[in-house]
């Protein structure tokens, strides 16, 4: 049975994920600040801040694949938070690849996103680019394997205010009218986060090494 750690794993998404490795039969560790809300017994706990190494070594050490979903990954709140968002999104990153060279993990996996590509997104798309290429450099300098999960728009159960469209929909419940604060024309690739979760443990086998996947909609939304 492999051991699974995930970063990040009390999340929106991350939360997700575990449940499908749990159920795909992974010996899996939740890590994070905070201890998860969908926590069951077959799920441990390790709490840990990605930006103190220390920590970040200890909840690597034993673990043959890791997750990381921590990230800094409201759009908005990263306007306004460059600093910050490199801190986390690149630094705290880079702490994890740095536990999984040391420690010989099997395969790191990233979780990034479809911002990438664009010219939208800001100082996150900036950070999950620049967090690519460090994930891409450590198997270069350092033959460590990763597969890097390019996300579309999430949307679906256990999403907060950081959600786009959970922000939508609960301002529509508290005001009684739909508001988009935002460029007419932007577009999203909606996924459902069940969808993209059961893909992102599907992604394990050999064929998905050492490669970049987009998890998202067919069709781009205005």
């Amino acid at each position: 049975m492999k051991k699974v750690l995930v970063f990040g794993g009390s999340g929106f998404l991350g939360s997700h994920v575990v449940d499908k490795l749990v159920h795909k039969g992974y010996e899996v560790i939740v890590c994070d600040q905070e201890k998860s809300n969908y926590l069951d017994q077959n799920q441990d706990f390790c709490k840990c801040n990605i930006l103190n190494l220390k920590e970040v070594r200890d909840a690597v050490k034993g673990s043959d694949i890791v997750y990381n979903f921590a990230a800094l990954a409201d759009l908005n709140e990263a306007i306004n938070k460059p600093i910050e968002t490199v801190n986390i999104n690149i630094l705290g990153n880079v702490n994890i690849l740095e536990a999984c060279r040391e420690f010989s993990v099997e395969r790191f996996v990233y979780a990034s996103s479809v911002y990438v590509y664009g010219r939208e997104g800001g100082f996150y798309r900036c950070s999950k680019k620049a967090a690519e290429d460090y994930v891409k450099e450590y198997l270069n300098s350092f033959n460590l394997n990763y597969t890097i999960l390019q996300y579309g728009s999430l949307y679906g159960p256990r999403s907060n205010l950081s959600n786009g469209l959970y922000r939508i929909l609960d301002s529509a419940i508290k005001t009684g009218y739909l508001k988009y604060d935002g460029d007419p024309n932007a577009t999203r690739s909606y996924i459902h986060v069940e969808d993209a979760a059961e893909s992102s443990v599907n992604i394990l086998t050999k064929e998905y090494i050492n490669e970049s996947v987009i998890l998202s909609g067919l069709e781009p939304m205005k």
